[in-house]
């Protein structure tokens, strides 16, 4: 269910690496967890971002949540279909509704990551507690 090519992190986002540049969402499993979403706040192009801290927000009709940058880097796009369809997240969080993509300052940052299949026993085990 998972893309095998993504990384992810326990905060519930994942990022694609593609050469220097990195693309940033949340996974199926985070959107099912906030229910609809109505509303995201991300980053400019421009900004930095830093691996562990937010670079936004998702506000669903349960609850505002922040968003964790997987890495360390320079916004380098913003996916501005998610300003007027937030739901796009709840649809097709894998592909369409990716958030940003960053050059990564340390590609190395990456490997601290989970592959797909660690995130998978990460979230059944997170749910058999």
């Amino acid at each position: 269910m998972y893309p095998e090519e993504f990384q992810y992190t326990k905060d519930h986002e994942w990022i694609r690496v593609d050469g220097d540049t990195g693309t940033i969402g949340i996974t199926d499993h985070a959107q099912k967890e906030l229910g609809d979403i109505v509303y995201v706040e991300l980053p400019k192009s421009g900004d930095a971002v830093t691996a562990a801290q937010t670079l936004g927000t998702v506000e669903s009709v349960k609850a505002v949540s922040e968003i964790y940058s997987p890495v360390s880097g320079k916004v380098t796009a913003v996916n501005a279909k998610l300003q007027e369809h937030p739901e796009l997240l709840n649809s097709d969080p894998h592909s369409e509704a990716w958030l940003i993509r960053v050059r990564l300052a340390d590609p190395q940052e990456v490997r601290k990551l989970m592959s797909a299949e660690q995130y998978e026993a990460y979230i059944r085990e997170a749910a058999s507690q």
